[in-house]
């Protein structure tokens, strides 16, 4: 069985990619699915976002590891998906021949600007939300 490669492509690759990502790498275990995830920004903030990592905390993923990096740091011309998140990345996303690609185009939770801290997590955990059952039902679909 042939090991799918998918790319998650966002702007700063600090918190809508960097949760893909570990979504990725989660339900590829719970399914059994010879997968490698990457996440990559097309203009990389260098760092990820410590809300995605606390929100992702609460479902006991761990994205703690990871970082930011940059569209070249990964294998794009090895992909087999490429999903993009947010507007800037799908314009700004290199075409690669025979790629499957979907736009998701979220919202980026980082730019809520709440009257509370409340209100700003949730931002997070409502774009996570979105996220988890996207790529679960990637996933399962491979």
């Amino acid at each position: 069985m042939k090991r799918v490669k998918i790319g998650f492509i966002c702007t700063g690759n600090s918190a809508r990619s960097q949760m893909a990502e570990g979504f990725g790498k989660y339900f590829a275990k719970v399914y059994g699915k010879e997968v490698e995830i990457y996440s990559a920004g097309s203009n990389p903030s260098g760092y990820v976002h410590p809300k995605a990592i606390e929100v992702m905390r609460e479902l006991d993923i761990d994205i703690s590891n990871q970082y930011s990096k940059s569209i070249d740091d990964i294998p794009v011309d090895e992909l087999d998906y490429i999903i993009t998140l947010c507007g800037d990345a799908a314009e700004s996303c290199p075409i690669v021949p025979g790629v499957i690609t979907q736009h998701w185009g979220l919202p980026d939770p980082a730019k809520v600007i709440g009257p509370t801290e409340d209100a700003k997590i949730n931002a997070f955990r409502k774009v996570r939300d979105q996220i988890k059952s996207n790529v679960e039902e990637l996933i399962k679909g491979l």
